[in-house]
């Protein structure tokens, strides 16, 4: 089986591959860098609409099967967001330190006990046959004051999962990938192709 990820992140590609390939034995999987496709407008204000519109183009251009997903941080204090916005939420796509820095400066005066927080992420697939899926992950957790580790990406560094006392970039790939929003999401989701 040969399938393709919509995304050109290579956390994210190393993150996908580790989590599908004990699901998918013998798969080829391929990041979407390997393809000449632009980049789709991300114009949804859900999670799965976004994840679709990448899973649906990718699949389309390459004939291939092909898995996205949309992902991000939704604050309870902040009412959900940056949510759907995670990515951008500066105002410029994928700057992820100016990103966790405009949320720490947001939540600077928010105590403790305000601060929980979920990493949501839901992933799609889309065949050429026009087949598609989708499932979704949650992993809850709280907010902290400043960055911690050296692991993963995003908001990580200040995102502490629920019943740990480090913060996600503090994990080591396979601890992160276990309990994670992503990895359940794709878990659920390779269990139907």
């Amino acid at each position: 089986m040969k399938l393709v990820l919509a995304t050109r992140n290579p956390h994210k590609v190393a993150e996908l591959r580790a989590i599908l390939l004990p699901l998918l034995p013998g798969a080829q999987i391929l990041g979407a860098e390997a393809f000449d496709v632009p980049e789709p407008v991300e114009d949804e204000v859900t999670f799965a609409g976004n994840a679709l519109i990448k899973a649906r183009q990718l699949a389309e251009a390459t004939g291939l099967l092909a898995l996205a997903d949309d992902s991000g941080i939704c604050v309870d204090a902040m009412g959900g967001a940056p949510g759907v916005f995670s990515a951008r939420w500066c105002g410029r796509h994928g700057d992820d330190a100016a990103n966790l820095e405009l949320l720490l400066a947001q939540m600077a005066d928010v105590p403790e006990r305000r601060r929980g927080a979920s990493f949501v992420c839901a992933a799609a697939m889309a065949a050429p046959d026009g087949r598609e899926e989708v499932a979704e992950g949650v992993m809850r957790g709280s907010l902290l004051f400043a960055p911690r580790g050296e692991n993963g990406f995003g908001y990580d560094p200040i995102f502490r999962p629920e019943g740990l006392s480090v913060s996600s970039a503090e994990l080591t790939p396979e601890r992160k990938e276990a309990i994670s929003h992503r990895g359940k999401a794709f878990r659920a989701l390779a269990a139907r192709i």
